[in-house]
């Protein structure tokens, strides 16, 4: 039977624009077993990207420098075989409990098959990919996009280094200036003469208060790996990452002493009365 142009057919339900003056009326086949099989074939696909979460964009998760992230697998816990967490193409040993010596002693498996990275270090950012494994050779993925955040602060006139330069990295820009502008690029190098990049560190010399702001690392795919804000240290030298103060030793030892004496006094003013 003869395909004319006013033809048309349908795969899924989607109508096919008709042929007209493309010729393809030629290459569609004299039954519907082409069509079947071409059905068959995009269910089977279908499948595929269901069973592999194709198509989907990796999970945003954010957390600050030194704190714990879990990548939530939200995944059935039902007869799960293995789970295989990778980065970089590579896999990273999980931990199934607190005694395991994983990579650094900070990646662990919670419950059925989530993850956690404890003590988060600015070249923890980046992508992850969970793959769970069921008895029945079942497998699920998820993808999980690491955005670490940070503060420093740092004096006028000193030197300030941000060991943002992952290999993951693509580009460095900084909003100091009002608009978010490149400080470096992959294969160009920075963009001024007062920074630097060497040993994975962006370093910009003589800071000044022109340079405070918030700088943020983007990968090849315009992903936010990280973002610092830099602020000027009030008091002190150098730079320093914010966060809670700890009394020096000295200062604990000195107030203890003290302490000491007053109990000594008070007992022996309690000897002699």
């Amino acid at each position: 039977m003869g395909v004319s142009d006013d033809h048309s057919w349908d795969t899924f339900g989607f109508a096919m624009s008709r042929c007209t003056s493309c010729g393809l009326q030629r290459l569609m086949p004299e039954n519907n077993s082409f069509i079947m099989l071409l059905n068959l074939y995009l269910l089977l696909l279908l499948l595929l990207c269901f069973i592999n979460n194709c198509g989907t964009s990796p999970q945003s998760v954010t957390e600050k420098r030194g704190g714990d992230v879990t990548l939530s697998c939200d995944f059935e816990a039902r007869d799960i075989s293995d789970i295989v967490l990778s980065r970089f193409s590579k896999n990273i040993l999980v931990c199934q409990n607190e005694e395991c010596k994983s990579e650094n002693d900070k990646v662990f498996k919670k419950g059925a098959c989530d993850i956690i990275i404890k003590d988060l270090r600015l070249r923890d950012a980046g992508k992850y990919i969970l793959r769970v494994y069921y008895t029945n050779k079942e497998r699920q993925t998820r993808e999980y996009q690491l955005h670490i955040q940070d503060e420093i602060s740092v004096n006028t006139g000193k030197e300030l280094k941000l060991d943002v330069l992952l290999t993951n990295a693509d580009k460095v820009e900084t909003n100091s200036r009002g608009e978010w502008t490149e400080v470096w690029t992959r294969g160009h190098g920075v963009s001024s003469n007062r920074l630097t990049d060497s040993d994975g560190n962006l370093t910009i010399n003589a800071f000044t208060s022109n340079d405070t702001g918030t700088y943020r690392v983007l990968d090849s795919e315009g992903k936010i790996l990280i973002t610092i804000k830099v602020t000027l240290t009030e008091t002190g030298t150098g730079s320093e990452r914010r966060g809670p103060k700890v009394i020096p030793n000295g200062t604990e030892q000195h107030t203890v002493m003290v302490w000491i004496m007053i109990g000594l006094s008070v007992f022996a003013v309690l000897l002699s009365s």
